[in-house]
């Protein structure tokens, strides 16, 4: 009796084994992540309706997406290798297959097997980019986390529709032309993978006496957007290539003194000045 006794209360103070596995919060991420190369996926398929302002709204859509992903999971605490890797494949659907496909069906299809190899062109470009910005997470200076090496990813995409963009707004014939396009697409291709340095705007800082009238501008766009979208989008376009020339004097101003510093560093330490001259083969091995 007693031992049937025990065992019952033993039963009674076991924990229920709970279920294994991710709670709807932490797949949020990954969600938004499909939902983009669901959105880029689309444009392609608006693309061959013909219905070109909705192609490139579905591309705008799916860069609105990546920008989210990303801080859904650091504010859910949700980031993970897979999520990482979905994200990178998502990124080269949205933002290379789907803009370059857009571009093929409006124009480049009528100059053949030349307008093709551009499409390819672009979207290898696309994945060379990727590649190499997942390479060098962590491998950074401090000095260049606010910045880009080349034109990132949904950006490119976004600047290579300019010519669709261009001709909703204003309805010019002539950047409908397969030169014009190619020739722009190529651009954008090469900016992708060049070592451009470009602003990142997720680490932007506005000074505190210009909150307000960033407020104000950001209001006068969206109110654009609802009246001339793609008249504000071709001005945004415009503003963003505006800012080449200071992101590349401002990354290399501060790559100039980070070099100084660390000159000057090495010129007060001198146990590292003697080092050198008794092993000066050292650094090259």
């Amino acid at each position: 009796m007693l031992r049937s006794r025990r065992r019952r209360r033993l039963r009674g103070t076991r924990r229920i084994p709970r279920l294994k596995g991710l709670t709807v919060g932490k797949l949020i991420p990954n969600l938004i992540t499909v939902s983009a190369a669901c959105a880029g996926l689309t444009g392609i398929r608006f693309a061959v309706e013909g219905r070109w302002e909705h192609a490139v709204a579905a591309i705008i859509v799916a860069a609105i997406l990546d920008a989210l992903d990303g801080r859904m999971a650091r504010i859910l605490n949700a980031s993970s290798e897979f999520g990482a890797q979905l994200d990178s494949l998502s990124d080269i659907v949205s933002f290379g297959v789907a803009p370059a496909m857009v571009l093929y069906f409006w124009s480049l299809q009528t100059a053949g097997g030349i307008g093709w190899a551009v499409t390819l062109f672009f979207i290898v470009c696309c994945g060379l980019r990727l590649a190499r910005f997942n390479s060098m997470l962590g491998k950074l200076p401090p000095y260049a986390y606010n910045y880009f090496t080349g034109v990132p990813a949904p950006a490119g995409a976004l600047m290579s529709l300019v010519p669709i963009v261009i001709h909703l707004s204003f309805g010019l014939d002539m950047v409908m032309e397969p030169v014009f396009v190619g020739t722009w697409s190529v651009i954008m291709a090469c900016l992708m993978v060049s070592q451009v340095p470009t602003y990142s705007f997720k680490r932007f800082k506005v000074p505190q006496p210009y909150v307000l009238p960033f407020f104000v501008v950001v209001g006068l766009m969206l109110a654009g957007l609802a009246g001339r979208p793609w008249h504000v989008l071709t001005l945004v376009a415009v503003m963003y290539l505006m800012t080449f020339p200071f992101s590349i004097r401002s990354f290399h101003r501060l790559k100039a003194e980070a070099e100084r510093l660390h000159d000057e560093g090495d010129d007060d330490d001198p146990a590292s000045g003697s080092e050198d001259q008794d092993q000066p083969n050292l650094r090259s091995v």
